[in-house]
């Protein structure tokens, strides 16, 4: 890593204009005798830091912080109204992937068009062409028309496309959990190939799992400005223990942490007839009810739910992702439940975590942990107190009888 700066960003201010109303015709201009009206906003206020030469530097901050605002101003898609920004070398943007594709070419045809907008040759992606489909995993269909390609097909061919510019500059938002697993692997060990050969990457994102393993530094954003520079485990620590736990009520049974956009507001245990308890017995049918609120629109939201015993041993859970029960938004208030036709619990005291997380698991919106205590009494089966759970089944055989 040079200690020569790659980005220089110098007193950068970013302004919008947020209208209350607005003119839809000339009609309504005479009529009116005014321009609409509107309140200005600053996404961003004077904001200065440095980004090192060969460095991997993250963006982190709440929703609304300026982040995205900045990395297009670092890509020159919105100019600064004050200050500047000083870029070295070629600058490659992975801010909405496949932006530059057409639905009724197929996916051959959107590679060139796409490597052009990014500023290849037609030569260079023919050089690239091959390694770019194999990156995609999209060999079978590179010829199909990407209109008919899924959404995840259709993100890996924009990450692999973008990502084989083999720029000196990477701005990357919100994208490192695209496609599966195994296209994950890839995309990781495509980042490190890049560090290790002196890229400059700068990387906008929630997943502060990833920005502490990726990055060296991190500028930390707040509504605008910027609160802090510096190593990437140290910001981190300081945004975890500060911004966001200032963000969900304390005083609750249990630890409890997350970023606070969507919460789980409290927790009940429901019988079959919907009323709440907090005793049940071994065989009961039960509802774990987690009631929810958001602040602002949450796109695909896991909820889970853990069982403890009070010893602290993990019985066991599940999340509305391993029911493939995912919505696609949500926002505002409401529950959702998890429903035991049987609760198959030995007798004993019981503590219930409860979470809401990114669909790609990496980001936490709201984490209580044993939060919700409730009984198991004896029920049918009958069970080993000693162990975890009753096993419910049957003892047959010609020594037993019929």
């Amino acid at each position: 890593m040079s200690t020569t700066p790659a980005i220089t960003v110098d007193g950068v201010s970013k302004r919008y204009r947020l209208y209350n109303e607005r003119n839809q015709s000339l009609k309504a201009t005479l009529m009116r005798g005014r321009r609409a009206r509107y309140e200005e906003f600053w996404a961003l206020r004077e904001v200065s830091f440095e980004v090192a030469e060969g460095s991997t530097f993250g963006l982190i901050g709440e929703n609304g912080s300026g982040k995205s605002t900045m990395l297009k101003c670092m890509a020159k898609i919105l100019r600064p109204d004050k200050g500047s920004i000083a870029t070295r070398g070629k600058i490659s943007a992975l801010l909405e992937l496949g932006a530059g594709f057409h639905p009724e070419l197929s996916g051959r045809e959107n590679v060139y068009l796409n490597g052009a907008i990014l500023g290849l040759t037609k030569r260079q992606i023919d050089q690239r062409f091959d390694e770019i489909v194999d990156f995609a995993g999209l060999e079978h269909f590179i010829d199909t028309p990407v209109k008919n390609y899924s959404s995840g097909m259709y993100v890996r061919l924009g990450f692999s496309v973008a990502i084989n510019v083999e720029p000196d500059i990477l701005l990357i938002d919100e994208i490192l959990a695209v496609g599966d697993a195994d296209f994950q692997r890839k995309c990781g060990e495509k980042f490190e190939d890049l560090r290790s050969r002196g890229k400059t990457i700068v990387i906008v994102t929630h997943a502060l799992a990833n920005v502490r393993n990726l990055c060296d530094e991190i500028a930390l954003l707040e509504h605008g400005d910027l609160r802090r520079v510096g190593p990437a485990a140290d910001v981190i620590d300081e945004y975890i223990g500060d911004v966001m736990s200032k963000r969900i009520n304390a005083g609750e049974r249990g630890d409890r942490w997350g970023s606070g956009e969507a919460i789980v507001d409290h927790i009940e245990m429901v019988d079959t007839s919907g009323e709440p308890v907090k005793r049940v017995r071994t065989g009961d049918a039960v509802i774990f009810r987690l009631h929810f609120s958001a602040t602002e629109q949450i796109e695909q939201p896991v909820f889970g739910i853990g069982v403890h015993q009070l010893s602290g041993v993990y019985v066991g859970g599940g999340s509305t992702r391993d029911e493939e029960k995912v919505p696609e938004k949500m926002d505002g208030t409401g529950f959702v439940d998890f429903r035991i036709d049987r609760l198959m619990l030995v007798p004993g005291t019981y503590d219930l975590s409860a979470s809401v997380l990114s669909y790609s698991l990496t980001h936490t919106f709201d984490y209580r942990h044993r939060t919700f205590r409730f009984d198991v009494e004896s029920g049918t089966p009958r069970a080993d107190e000693d162990g975890m759970v009753a096993l419910g089944g049957t003892w047959e055989g010609q020594a037993l009888g019929p």
